[in-house]
């Protein structure tokens, strides 16, 4: 019996020479573009381009609608690993540049890979993984969101300000980022913020709505958020409210914890001087 290269036996990590990570998914994936299906697939890839913190599938040429792809009119440089070529895409009246694009190596010959629409605003506008939606790029196999209750006390000061007190938090353990600490609302002072229209996505947890600080300081808008309506797997998180680490001053168990450095600690600097 031949193994598909799918199969749980058969499942590695593949470095190619042009430095990318890739190894095979089992999960059923399906894009749309408007009501037209562009992939549906069984068998796609995960592949990881060095310097990105997130996969990106590539699928089977078998797997997608190539009927719906032309050679890219004016095709990007340096935007993903290697020489590669350039589609884009024509479906539901409409053309999207740049849509999709094979890679270099050897190992990816024959698979096509596509944007992810609400990351780059280009791509397909609905994924789906098995029958579930999913936003902004693709799960990483290797990556753990827990969102675990607790009853370790935590208090949140912004600027000096004591904000948040809770004996009841929702701690959410995320791989590569730091402990996030999801809060009743009763038990923050939600009347010294104001909402904000800004919203973001995420693949593990859903859809964020966002809160601003009222008062004075050095302190960066849309410093809370909450997820209204969470994916499943999150479902502790339900309309509690975080705060960024990297900016407000946590208690734990009566210890202060250091401000860590992340992905979002520059851009929530800069925005704090624009204020």
């Amino acid at each position: 019996m031949t193994t598909h290269p799918a199969h749980p036996a058969a499942r590695s990590i593949t470095t190619t020479p042009e430095g990318l990570l890739w190894e095979p998914s089992e999960r059923w994936v399906r894009g749309r573009k408007g009501d037209v299906t562009v992939v549906d697939s069984r068998h796609p890839v995960l592949v990881w381009e060095p310097g990105l913190p997130v996969p990106q599938y590539a699928f089977p040429h078998a797997d997608v609608r190539t009927d719906l792809l032309r050679p890219a009119a004016d095709p990007p440089t340096g935007t993903h690993t290697g020489s590669q070529v350039f589609y884009d895409l024509v479906a539901d009246g409409e053309t999207r540049p740049n849509a999709a694009w094979t890679f270099p190596a050897d190992d990816l010959a024959g698979h096509i890979a596509f944007e992810w629409f609400r990351r780059t605003d280009t791509g397909l506008d609905h994924w789906y993984e098995e029958d579930e939606e999913s936003f902004i790029h693709p799960r990483d196999p290797h990556k753990r969101v827990d969102a675990l209750p607790s009853s370790r006390h935590v208090r949140i000061e912004v600027d000096g300000h004591l904000v948040a007190d809770t004996h009841a938090p929702v701690l959410l353990f995320e791989t590569s980022l730091p402990t996030r600490y999801y809060l009743p609302r009763e038990d923050v002072r939600l009347d010294l913020f104001e909402p904000t229209d800004h919203h973001t996505g995420c693949p593990y947890k859903g859809t964020a709505s966002y809160w601003t600080w009222r008062g004075e300081g050095d302190v960066p808008p849309d410093l809370v958020w909450t997820y209204p309506d969470p994916l499943p797997a999150v479902a502790a998180i339900r309309g509690r409210l975080a705060f960024f680490n990297e900016v407000v001053d946590i208690t734990l168990d009566g210890e202060r914890l250091e401000r860590p450095e992340t992905p979002f600690s520059g851009m929530l600097r800069k925005a704090g001087r624009r204020r």
